[in-house]
């Protein structure tokens, strides 16, 4: 799935797909588009990784680096170990501190379970399979809104409440669209910014957390 055709599901649920006279425009469907994306975001995140080293005599780490971060999910540290040592941590800003007795000493690596904005551009997407017609609901939601906006009190070809039928329409399928995003997201509950319990009796540091 790409850019293109993600706008093409949009604009088949839109019924806006003759080129000669698009009621949208491309830069208007790819704004509503990436609207619905980072709203997707924010529910499924993409899962990410990244090796972050530690300074010497600081448990802090800076998350600079990890762009387009929505949130983290979980610290290993140390990092590599088996089975895996998963840290308590706390976060402030940009800046990651590790909740452990010990000091870390310089240079220690560090792996940070993140999840990340999901891009869609000219070439590639990570949005999930399952998940492509979800954006193509919201993104045509926000379309739907936007224009019945606009023609609020104007003369529409189509009759006076033409601006009506498609407020109501986006309105069903914003509704629809958020659902889908309450269902499959991590807003879905209460959870803990952690996916393992604190490392205890040894057979338990990699047991899934829950809440």
């Amino acid at each position: 799935m790409d850019l293109a055709t993600m706008r093409a599901l949009v604009r088949r649920d839109l019924h806006d797909e003759d080129a000669s006279s698009y009621r949208w425009t491309n830069d208007e469907i790819d704004r509503h588009l990436a609207r619905a994306v980072k709203e997707l975001s924010l529910a499924v995140p993409l899962e990410s990784k990244a090796t972050l080293t530690t300074t010497e005599g600081s448990r802090d780490l800076s998350l600079a680096s990890l762009a387009g971060l929505v949130a983290v999910e979980a610290v290993e540290y140390p990092a590599g170990e088996y089975p895996p040592s998963y840290a308590p941590f706390s976060l402030w800003g940009e800046t990651l501190t590790l909740l452990v007795d010990a000091t870390p000493l310089a240079a220690q690596e560090v792996y940070v379970y993140f999840g990340k904005l999901h891009t869609l551009d000219a070439s590639t997407s990570t949005i999930p399979a399952a998940l492509e017609d979800v954006v193509a609901t919201g993104a045509a939601a926000y379309a739907a809104l936007e224009w019945a906006t606009f023609a609020t009190n104007r003369v529409n070809v189509g009759g006076a409440d033409v601006w009506r039928q498609y407020l109501v329409w986006g309105q069903e399928r914003l509704a629809a669209f958020a659902g889908e995003l309450a269902r499959r997201g991590r807003r879905a509950g209460v959870r803990v910014r952690r996916l393992y319990r604190p490392a205890a009796p040894a057979d338990l540091r990699s047991t899934p957390w829950e809440p």
